[in-house]
């Protein structure tokens, strides 16, 4: 079982910049693929971005390609999601996940609000 802690979020100008952050209990070497998805209300869930944490590949969605940034801390059992530029349509609850031995696990969910 892996326990994901999430922190940052917040309100943002159109412009503007935040970063997500996500803590892991185990060692994300361990983890086959972390990332973020995000739900607006009354919107499907999208997947944001991830990353293969052994062969250190990345996705993203087009939506946030060339604005966001997905990154990890070995050390910390963390990763990171860069958000710059941002837009009032990246207005959503992020979640962070993780697929371990077969499962996947969430994170307890950041709100983010672009809004001038």
């Amino acid at each position: 079982q892996v326990e994901l802690v999430e922190s940052g979020g917040g309100s943002v100008q159109p412009g503007g910049s935040l970063r997500l952050s996500c803590a892991a209990s185990e060692s994300i070497n361990s983890i086959y693929t972390m990332g973020w998805y995000r739900q607006a209300p009354g919107k499907q869930r999208e997947l944001v971005a991830a990353l293969v944490t052994q062969t250190r590949s990345t996705r993203y969605a087009d939506s946030v390609t060339g604005r966001f940034t997905i990154s990890r801390d070995n050390f910390q059992n963390m990763i990171y999601l860069e958000m710059n530029s941002l837009k009032p349509e990246d207005t959503a609850v992020y979640k962070c996940y993780a697929v371990f031995r077969g499962d996947t696990y969430w994170g307890q969910g950041s709100q983010v609000t672009v809004s001038s």
